[in-house]
């Protein structure tokens, strides 16, 4: 019996899904949010990491984050909440004022080393898709295109992407990958067929499609595949409706069982001692946040296509049961009272007393599309 209650609370631990409602995760989104809008400078950058227990500003800034973090404001306006457009423009102004142009195509470039990357620009133009949807403005448009041309600058014949672009030599820096980047390319050109549907932009994102669900894991030496990509998720929600071929579908149940996988497991953590030496600590809400990200763009494209139909239910189990640790594990406006400044603790999430500002944007899109997943709402 002492052997049965030591293994209940160590490797076999149960699973912890605390209880959220849709309005909850909505909730919890906007807090999101809000942590992003107050922590903005007024250039348009962001706080990039914050330490709880001196009220520490870190430093330090990632470009690839900014842009992303940018894009998850724009995904909370294109959800119906328009109030964080302000914050999102700023974030996007940064972005034009730091354009790298080349023979027709632009990017995304570094201002402190003059580096161009492929996930800076993929997730910039990521953004100003989801801007586009949110406010049918379609100023943009051009840049978008700019934006989507300058990524095929980078695509490989076999639909992978080089990571860089040489701004010295005018050429992609050669053999560099990314494990993020691809699937941030992937993504962005299925939206931009969204936009656009009779411009061909389906005709790069199919190749992509083919490279990750049936090399990237290989080629790229992934020791654990597949490779738990949230943006290879978002692509493929976004080619429910093309539709996906078997190849690509049996992708698609690889990533669900993968991701579901992962949140099984963080739900036996607790914030003890005890568990994190037989689990681990607890995952941070920028991994988290992906987990439940990834979930909620597969539960569309079970919901859609009959050869995902019978994991529609277990992918809505894992959403409700990601986003709720998510939404329990926020610091609440009670929660920052309590600090030397709330303002820089409000909404967010912190791990081992440290929150990056990727932390807020992961988990703000992961809540905001398990919230019509929660209420049971079918996706269209």
């Amino acid at each position: 019996m002492v052997g049965a209650v030591l293994l209940r609370g160590s490797f076999m631990a149960p699973q912890f899904c605390p209880a959220l409602d849709a309005e909850g995760a909505l909730g919890a989104a906007r807090l999101a949010a809000a942590w992003i809008e107050n922590n903005q400078l007024a250039d348009g950058t962001y706080v990039y990491e914050y330490r709880l227990e001196d009220n520490a500003d870190l430093g330090g800034y990632n470009v690839v984050r900014h842009a992303g973090v940018t894009m998850s404001l724009f995904q909370l306006a294109a959800g119906g909440d328009l109030s964080v457009l302000p914050a999102a423009d700023r974030g996007l102004g940064w972005m034009n004022r730091n354009l790298y142009r080349n023979s027709g195509w632009v990017a995304l470039q570094n201002p402190a080393d003059g580096g161009v990357q492929l996930g800076s620009s993929a997730l910039m133009l990521a953004g100003v898709m989801q801007r586009r949807f949110a406010t049918g403005d379609t100023r943009y448009d051009e840049l978008a295109r700019s934006l989507a041309r300058g990524l095929l600058a980078l695509q490989l014949p076999d639909g992978a992407f080089l990571n860089r672009w040489n701004t010295a030599a005018n050429s992609p820096v050669p053999g560099e990958r990314s494990k993020y980047a691809t699937g941030e390319a992937f993504w962005a050109l299925t939206l931009m067929h969204r936009a656009f549907p009779g411009e061909g932009w389906d005709r790069p994102a199919r190749l992509t499609a083919d490279y990750l669900a049936l090399h990237r894991d290989d080629v790229e030496q992934q020791k654990y595949p597949p490779w738990a990509d949230q943006w290879a998720a978002y692509g493929l929600g976004e080619m429910a409706t093309w539709p996906l071929e078997e190849h690509q579908v049996e992708y698609a149940r690889r990533l669900a069982e993968r991701f579901g996988l992962l949140v099984r497991v963080e739900s036996q953590r607790r914030d003890n001692r005890l568990s994190k030496l037989i689990h681990g600590r607890q995952a941070r809400a920028a991994g988290m946040g992906t987990w439940v990200e990834g979930l909620t763009s597969l539960h569309r494209l079970a919901a859609i296509d009959p050869r995902m139909s019978d994991l529609e239910g277990k992918i809505a189990e894992r959403v409700a049961c990601g986003a709720g640790m998510l939404a329990a594990r926020q610091y609440t406006p009670a929660d920052a009272s309590e600090f030397e400044d709330p303002v820089s603790v409000e909404g967010a999430w912190f791990t081992e007393g440290i929150t990056r500002m990727d932390d807020q944007q992961h988990a703000l899109s992961g809540l905001l599309f398990s919230a019509p997943i929660i209420q049971g709402v079918k996706p269209e």
